[in-house]
């Protein structure tokens, strides 16, 4: 695993988490073995498809768009 150039790290972690959520946690299951075995699969496949965050927030859209919450220095 390795920390993103762009974008935060933390922010895509909760992106996969919320696809795995939706392509594969959204039924119920009736132990822990066979969430294991979804979560296992679902993850072979993704890595397989070589899935990515497309991560589009840049820095200069933090500085346009949230500017109270990113002020720069020469203000």
């Amino acid at each position: 695993m390795y920390t993103p150039k762009h974008g935060s790290w933390l922010n895509m972690a909760e992106i996969e988490l919320n696809v795995l959520i939706g392509q594969c946690l959204n039924r119920r299951m009736g132990s822990i073995a066979e969430v294991e075995k979804a979560v296992a699969a679902w993850q072979l496949r993704r890595d397989n498809l070589k899935a990515k965050v497309n991560w589009r927030f840049t820095y200069e859209d933090a500085r346009i768009k949230p500017r109270r919450l990113y002020p720069t220095l020469d203000e």
